[in-house]
């Protein structure tokens, strides 16, 4: 099947954003445009939607910044490496 080219207008502005949305998905601006086309023709119709939340941290890092509070209140935060190893050393020696 041989190749064709498709252009269109758009503004600038609409460009710019489209490319760094396509760009926080893995993709290129002419990907997306060749996926959009392959899909509506695929589907007969607009067939889904691509959208990127707003940045909503993690479970993990909810959890490392809760971990953080809890060790600052208890006075622990700023326990080196070695001591840190020590306390878990000593509560798995009380566990056995």
């Amino acid at each position: 099947m041989s190749n064709s080219l498709v252009q269109f207008r758009t503004d600038e502005a609409t460009r710019i954003k489209a490319v760094s949305i396509c760009e926080r998905l893995g993709i290129d601006l002419p990907t997306y445009m060749r996926m959009c086309m392959a899909r509506l023709v695929q589907e007969n119709g607009i067939p889904f939607s691509m959208k990127l939340d707003e940045f909503k941290p993690s479970r993990g890092l909810a959890a490392m910044k809760e971990a953080s509070r809890i060790a600052e209140e208890n006075g622990i935060a700023d326990m080196s490496l070695e001591e840190i190893n020590a306390e878990i050393a000593e509560a798995r020696r009380q566990n056995k």
